[in-house]
């Protein structure tokens, strides 16, 4: 898997991924463009979680035995890996399920801090504010409204421009001194947009708000150093960077962490238990109750190993090379409206697009047909649909296995469905 500056080598990638070479419908080969949605997965990753069940198998952080040590060095071995991954403390990774429950949990920590008058930093009283963006996928933006109701907050959003980027005109006044919360993507997983987060979370601290981000559809795409961005909190799924399902991560910084009460409680993240009350260990134990999801932590390494050898910057030029392919050839072709900006400055590799005249789920249909696989649908991001004058759209992300013939697959996939509808002759 010889990689160059600015270059991978396509063709060892693919024969990395066993379900790249599978034939699919009316005996097309598969051409995946959903990575977006969930990436596929090397045999180096499904080797990590194997080796892991056939050799070592126990519950980490529990027996003292052989397996139950092995077992905890694989998972810690992965926390160290990942926080080198995006330039990150140990201590400040904390692995959940995926990067929903990431966000989640930081929202249910600021409600609990509510409830029991914790620290002055994530308390949510009437009157303050939780700011987020227009652009949101439904992860971001639903455990807010739900803290705002919780709590009597309000949920205020920077709304989009007309191609697809944030409206920033306002964001002084945008932010308040009650803003106690901004929470906006690193890269929208529909138009592929990638906000200023480091100018938004510098304007966010001069007001003594604190900044999350949504990177699910970043770290797995692009170098990302938590400390350069200067957020406070980060979040991201494995599933989608080449890892297995069932594990996430949340950054967070060590002194936020440090005050933040737990949000699921049980066994593994308590420091001493009586019938009277309990006391909680130190992150990130404190946020990571019941038996570890060691397995998926192996394979979480073994992607971050992967992707690290790959290159993170070979890695992004190579997907901004497949976009601004793609981005050509639907322009030219008519009838096809490209949602977001229509170069590759500022945009990551996940563009959709509407096509005139025929539904994105018929348009999904005929290129699956083709073997093409795209997402079709609002993409857990129907605001933004609606402030673009959607209701859904068909989407293709691109990948480290991804091809420029695949591109040219899917373009030719829209000219066939739109004589298929009758829509272009």
């Amino acid at each position: 898997m010889s990689t160059f500056p600015g270059h991978l080598d396509v063709k060892a990638i693919r024969a990395d991924f066993p379900a790249l070479a599978r034939i699919v419908r009316n005996g097309n080969p598969l051409v995946y463009l959903d990575s977006g949605a969930t990436s596929q997965k090397p045999v180096q990753v499904l080797d990590a979680e194997r080796s892991f069940y056939e050799l070592h198998n126990s519950a980490a952080h529990r027996g003292t035995h052989l397996l139950g040590e092995e077992a905890t060095d694989v998972y810690e071995g992965a926390r160290a890996k990942v926080a080198a991954f995006i330039g990150a403390d140990v201590g400040e990774v904390v692995f959940t399920k995926n990067a929903t429950e990431a966000i989640n949990l930081v929202a249910y920590a600021m409600s609990n801090a509510t409830v029991t008058a914790g620290s002055e930093r994530f308390r949510i009283l009437p009157g303050d504010e939780i700011l987020i963006t227009e652009m949101e996928h439904h992860a971001n933006l639903v455990p807010w409204q739900q803290l705002c109701e919780r709590t009597g907050a309000t949920l205020r959003w920077i709304g989009v421009t007309s191609d697809g980027r944030l409206d920033l005109d306002h964001l002084d006044s945008m932010i308040t001194g009650r803003t106690k919360l901004v929470a906006l993507t690193h890269q929208s997983n529909v138009t592929g947009t990638i906000p200023p987060v480091t100018e938004i979370a510098r304007a966010a601290h001069e007001k003594g708000a604190l900044v999350l981000a949504d990177a699910a559809q970043s770290v797995p795409h692009q170098p990302v150093d938590v400390a350069a961005l200067g957020v406070d909190f980060l979040a991201f799924s494995g599933h989608k960077m080449l890892g297995p399902y069932g594990i996430g991560v949340l950054f967070g910084r060590a002194d936020l962490l440090e005050a933040m009460p737990p949000f699921l409680t049980g066994g593994s993240m308590i420091e001493v238990v009586r019938m009277e009350g309990s006391t909680f260990l130190p992150p990130p134990q404190r946020f990571e109750p019941g038996v570890p999801a060691v397995a998926e932590a192996a394979g979480l390494a073994a992607a971050v190993d992967y992707l690290s050898g790959l290159g993170m910057s070979n890695v992004a030029a190579h997907e901004e090379s497949l976009t601004a392919h793609a981005l050509d050839v639907l322009r030219e072709i008519n009838g096809v409206r490209i949602l977001g900006p229509d170069t590759t400055k500022d945009r990551g590799g996940a563009v959709a697009f509407d096509v005139e005249g025929v539904h994105p789920h018929d348009v999904g249909q005929v290129l699956d047909e083709l073997g093409v696989a795209v997402r079709t649908g609002h993409h857990c991001a129907w605001p933004l649909h609606r402030a673009l004058g959607l209701q859904a759209s068909t989407r293709a992300t691109f990948y480290v296995y991804n091809t420029h013939a695949e591109v040219e697959a899917l373009a030719d996939g829209i000219r066939y469905a739109q004589r298929f509808f009758g829509a272009r002759q």
